[in-house]
């Protein structure tokens, strides 16, 4: 089957074999395509200035591939911000042809959202190679393991070589560096044979500070009047906003149509400054969900860091009326303090009762639903999200966030093993995994991976030092960098050398104790598949209870009458047993296997976990 995505933006071959290329450049007062060749640079073609900002042009005769830029005004030359192929943010565009690759995967349907167990990673870091196609390689071991969908991060064009790619600049251009966009669809197409969906991270709250020339050809794309950390906001709800939003949807639906994804994680929307009637984010979900010719589902998880619950929102049967998911940090960030004893910064918000917070982000989903935040000065932080179900959120130990915002990079089983808590994570992998929430893993968390997972970059000149010396001084407020000489230690993420550090290493797997973690996960999930998948879609929300200290008792409704029951023992002390008393139904998993079912206390870092049958 062939496939492309019809737009407005951009650059497409016609069916009589020319092209066709459309610029919205309200800041242009002319533009002109340039067609560029091995041998020459052709003359400019004048485009047609047509209303609204818009620029048209279409050539009888050209084929593909195909070199291309617009030149502004006779002072600038630049990509195609809706470019299908770049080989370079600052370089032409390549027009391609879409329809040139075959799918293999037409019978593919997808799979429902409470099948999920989603794995994140990184393309460049994820193989030696750092390819999409060195990537399918590695599929298999993922089936294996009980994934069932991988969520890459950003792939869009970003400066340089190198990078975590959240400073995209060309949207629809997939990163040369990684290969072709065929070979992206090649990727999919091998994930698909394996039962496995693709989720993509995509990044619509601002543009990268190097490459982006929208603010040449179309200031309008931002709004001056309401800073982010990354420069003005994206105009949202302002003049012309209505051509930008267009802009997002088409991409969003570019990816899943013409590259049969199965959803995309949505970035930062807490960033998104937008006070129209129809928020941005509904609005593209809707549009996702409109075409209903579409033979697989489309999902749609956001990161939002002030918990707002609102775009989460089911209709009566329980299907999401918006977005599926929303990653949910409170089940980080406390699962983080009592494996590591770690309380710097926003895990102050964790500190006093972590256990507790646990507890209620596994049942209710959010820990902050609204009490103040010690991190935030006495902001009060979230919104209710007891109403909704635990596929509403996606729980993880952690997250190319999590690992990378680090100074050292260092995974959570190294902090763990560093102070002597790796009981400690072993429980609380088996909670984070055996609740009913949607689990995810960052790439290598399976097999306990000793490598880093540091910040890496790929910029020039000023902004390179600029953004060397920022991330040295924004550790400057944490104890053990206060002394300059230290902090001069943090790798440098400008150099080739941190990203390479950054890679996996897989014959880990092999010795111990990363084949003891990997056997862990994979029995954790298979319990998962086994006992609870099967009634999984009618998942409801939860409670929690801590009936001894350093303990939780937790149970959730499933479909047709059964109930998913945990107990957790979250502490480095036994609790006697008859406080909280025997788990209900049958035991699925005890991570304590001698100790007897009716024995007098449960164990340090123990877990138990029971299905009870209507």
């Amino acid at each position: 089957m062939k496939r492309m995505h019809e737009m407005p933006f951009g650059a497409q071959p016609t069916a009589s074999g020319g092209a066709r290329f459309r610029l919205w450049a309200p800041g242009a007062s002319q533009v002109s395509l340039i067609l560029h060749t091995a041998e020459r640079e052709h003359a400019p073609y004048p485009m047609l200035a047509a209303d609204g900002g818009w620029f048209e042009l279409e050539l009888a005769q050209l084929s593909t591939p195909a070199d291309y830029s617009f030149d502004i005004d006779g002072k600038l030359q630049v990509p195609d911000p809706a470019s299908r192929s770049n080989a370079r943010v600052h370089g032409p565009s390549t027009l391609t042809r879409p329809t040139g690759f075959d799918w293999p995967d037409d019978d593919w349907r997808g799979r429902p959202w409470h099948e999920a167990v989603i794995y994140e990673l990184h393309i460049g870091c994820f193989t030696p190679a750092g390819t999409f196609l060195s990537a399918i390689e590695r599929l298999d071991d993922l089936v294996a393991l009980g994934i069932t969908a991988i969520e890459l991060m950003p792939v869009a064009d970003f400066p340089g070589q190198r990078g975590w790619g959240y400073d995209g600049v060309l949207q629809y251009a997939p990163k040369a560096a990684y290969g072709t966009p065929d070979e992206l669809k090649q990727l999919v197409a091998a994930a698909h044979a394996r039962g496995l969906m693709v989720l993509l991270d995509v990044v619509y709250n601002h543009f990268g500070p190097d490459g982006n020339y929208l603010y040449v050809s179309a200031p309008e794309f931002f709004n001056p009047q309401v800073p982010t950390p990354w420069g003005a906001a994206i105009n949202l709800d302002g003049p012309h906003s209505r051509t930008i939003r267009d802009f997002f949807i088409h991409n969003a639906r570019y990816w899943i149509d013409e590259f049969h994804l199965d959803g995309l994680r949505i970035d930062a929307v807490h960033a998104m400054h937008d006070a129209s009637a129809q928020h941005f984010i509904d609005e593209l979900s809707d549009a996702l969900r409109a075409d209903k010719t579409r033979p697989w589902p489309v999902h749609v998880v956001l990161e939002n860091d002030i918990n707002d619950a609102q775009r989460l929102a089911r209709d009566a049967s329980g299907a999401p009326l918006h977005a599926n998911a929303q990653w949910n940090d409170d089940v980080h960030h406390a699962v983080h303090v009592i494996a590591t004893g770690e309380t710097d910064g926003y895990y102050v918000d964790y500190a006093t009762d972590p256990v507790g917070q646990l507890g209620r982000a596994l049942a209710e989903g959010f820990a902050f639903q609204g009490e103040p935040s010690l991190f935030r000065a006495g902001e009060l932080r979230g919104t209710s999200s007891a109403h909704l179900p635990p596929l509403a959120f996606v729980n993880s130990l952690q997250t190319h966030d999590q690992v990378g915002n680090r100074a050292l990079g260092e995974r959570i089983a190294t902090l763990a093993e560093n102070t002597g808590r790796v009981d400690a994570l072993r429980a609380l992998t088996a909670c984070v995994l055996l609740a009913p929430s949607p689990p995810m893993l960052f790439m290598g968390e399976e097999w306990g991976a000793s490598t880093p997972f540091l910040y890496f970059c790929d910029f020039d000149g000023p902004l390179a030092a600029a953004i060397t010396a920022g991330r040295r001084e924004e550790f400057s407020q944490f104890a053990r960098f206060k002394d300059a000489r230290v902090r001069a230690r943090i790798p440098d993420p400008n150099a080739e050398a941190t990203f390479l550090q950054s890679k996996l290493d897989w014959s880990e797997r092999a010795h111990k104790p990363h084949a003891d973690w990997l056997a862990f996960y994979s029995g954790l999930l298979r319990c998962r598949h086994s006992f609870l998948l099967p009634w999984l879609a009618g998942a409801q929300s939860g409670t929690a209870a801590q009936p001894a200290p350093g303990t939780l008792s937790l149970s959730w409704p499933l479909a047709e009458g059964h109930r998913w029951h945990m107990r957790a023992q979250l502490a480095a002390f036994d609790t006697p047993l008859h406080l909280i008393g025997e788990l209900p139904g049958k035991q699925v998993y005890h991570s304590h296997p001698a100790t007897s079912h009716a024995a007098s206390s449960l164990p340090a870092w123990a877990v138990q976990v029971s299905i009870e049958y209507p």
